[in-house]
């Protein structure tokens, strides 16, 4: 695997995880950029559609996996970013194997491209995706990578949005724990913190849209998902320093 014209990758867990966390940001990222899905292989045809598929209106995890992967494309269209897709089935299909598609995906570019991982908050296979691409990172010797906060859980802290967002997330049990962990072992500095004006909602709202079969059961868990006001209304990502 060989793309040395990437200049800024996103490890994006599932299919919607980089237009909601980060699509206010991703037009004005150093470019070429890719968006790359790890747990976003085809199921295999043995496995009952889960319980989130199921939900979402699916009969089949293979009927899921063929929708999504064509809002993904649509969405990275939007963005201006490269699809690309690992072949590690999403959790409720998967064997629980560790996402090594990263380790080639990470040997294979420049030393000095930009990385961006999600914090890992309320969900473990964020954190698997973290922490696998935080121990590549370093066996190569290449500087850590960026995090993201995942959207929507650390938009529900009630500072989200202002410049307290960081520090609330520091101490929020609701949301934050996955954040405290890291900072166990690394130190963070706020790089990015975007609070979108109307016309960068409304381009974020677009790539969202994108994800149609999703958002009905998001909203159900996340409430107003949608609004100007709602979880997704700002961004934040970090830069890491290991600590010594």
């Amino acid at each position: 695997m060989n793309h040395p014209t990437w200049r800024t990758v996103i490890l994006s867990p599932h299919f919607d995880d980089a237009a909601l966390s980060l699509a206010g940001l991703i037009p004005g990222l150093p470019g070429p950029v890719a968006v790359v899905t790890v747990f976003g292989g085809a199921p295999a045809a043995h496995h009952p559609v889960s319980w989130w598929d199921s939900t979402c209106g699916f009969s089949t995890p293979r009927e899921a996996h063929r929708a999504r992967l064509a809002e993904d494309a649509r969405a990275c269209l939007l963005l201006g970013a490269h699809q690309l897709v690992l072949d590690h089935p999403d959790g409720p299909y998967g064997d629980g194997a560790e996402p090594t598609g990263i380790d080639r995906l990470l040997a294979a570019l420049p030393r000095d491209a930009a990385v961006l991982v999600p914090v890992g908050s309320n969900q473990p296979d964020h954190q698997r995706v973290r922490d696998r691409a935080l121990a590549v990172r370093a066996a190569l010797g290449a500087p850590p990578p960026l995090l993201y906060a995942d959207l929507p859980y650390t938009g529900h802290l009630p500072e989200w949005g202002t410049d307290e967002a960081d520090r609330a997330l520091a101490r929020s049990p609701m949301c934050g724990l996955a954040y405290q962990d890291l900072l166990r072992t690394h130190r963070t500095t706020v790089r990015h913190h975007l609070r979108l004006t109307d016309a960068q909602w409304a381009a974020k709202r677009e790539a969202v849209l994108c994800h149609a079969s999703q958002l009905a059961p998001l909203a159900a868990d996340h409430g107003s998902l949608l609004a100007r006001t709602g979880p997704l209304r700002a961004e934040l990502v970090w830069s890491l320093e290991v600590r010594g």
